[in-house]
């Protein structure tokens, strides 16, 4: 009875340790977005965006317009989006989103990760030409039909529509674009009153690199260390 319980808590404390990272994933996002575009959604699409991924991890409303209001602070600090690139061990490739306030400290603790995790940082351009950055949107399929939403979002710049699965096992659709017609898929959902569950820019692996379970253990061991700095909001990898 004892280690189920631990076994039950240790869960219990990931998932709140991965809804925390959402969290604060999703707020610097949020700070960006204001930064840039001020704080009415109905006049900023990347808030607008935020505030649907926001949802999509149970973020708390209270949490969100929080949020909005520390952006539009003076004291709020200023966040540059950094991407850092590199490969894991066994020639798995890896991007590293970052949002930080303080270069120096967050290229010595990626430079940190890498190194402790058997990988190698390297440079601007080095990694990136193996994966293709584009926008990605997951749809409720309840309500739509598939073959014809295909056809009215081939003009917005559809590359690919397919099944998924939800983060709680749930079908989703899901709506690939190039990262240039992120916006204009963007609009096209919301004119024809879809709301996405999320929508994300990622960065998709042109050709992947095969692995063996021993190996890919090497490699989410790193991702995983990357993944719980402050500064890093995504990992990408070609690991197939």
């Amino acid at each position: 009875m004892g280690r189920i319980f631990e076994v039950r808590k240790a869960t219990m404390f990931a998932r709140w340790d991965r809804m925390a990272k959402q969290f604060t994933r999703i707020g610097k996002e949020i700070a960006i977005a204001v930064k840039a575009g001020g704080p009415d959604p109905a006049t900023n699409p990347a808030l607008r965006r935020c505030i649907q991924n926001a949802k999509s991890v149970n973020m708390p409303k209270d949490r969100v317009e929080a949020a909005i209001k520390r952006a539009m602070g003076k004291e709020m600090e200023s966040y540059d989006e950094i991407l850092y690139e590199g490969y894991a061990p066994h020639g798995v490739a890896l991007l590293v989103e970052t949002a930080t306030d303080n270069h120096v400290r967050t290229v010595a603790n990626i430079k940190s990760h890498f190194n402790k995790g058997g990988g190698t940082l390297g440079n601007s351009g080095s990694v990136s030409f193996q994966f293709k950055k584009m926008g990605v949107f997951k749809l409720k399929p309840e309500g739509l039909n598939t073959e014809e939403l295909e056809l009215e979002l081939i003009d917005h710049g559809l590359e690919e529509l397919g099944d998924g699965t939800g983060e709680n096992g749930e079908p989703i659709l899901v709506v690939r674009v190039a990262f240039n017609d992120f916006g204009n898929m963007q609009k096209a959902l919301e004119e024809k009153n879809i709301t996405p569950i999320s929508s994300e820019v990622e960065w998709i692996p042109v050709t992947t690199v095969p692995v063996t379970d021993a190996e890919a253990e090497d490699v989410s061991k790193l991702i995983e260390r990357l993944e719980q700095d402050d500064d890093v909001q995504k990992v990408f990898h070609n690991m197939g």
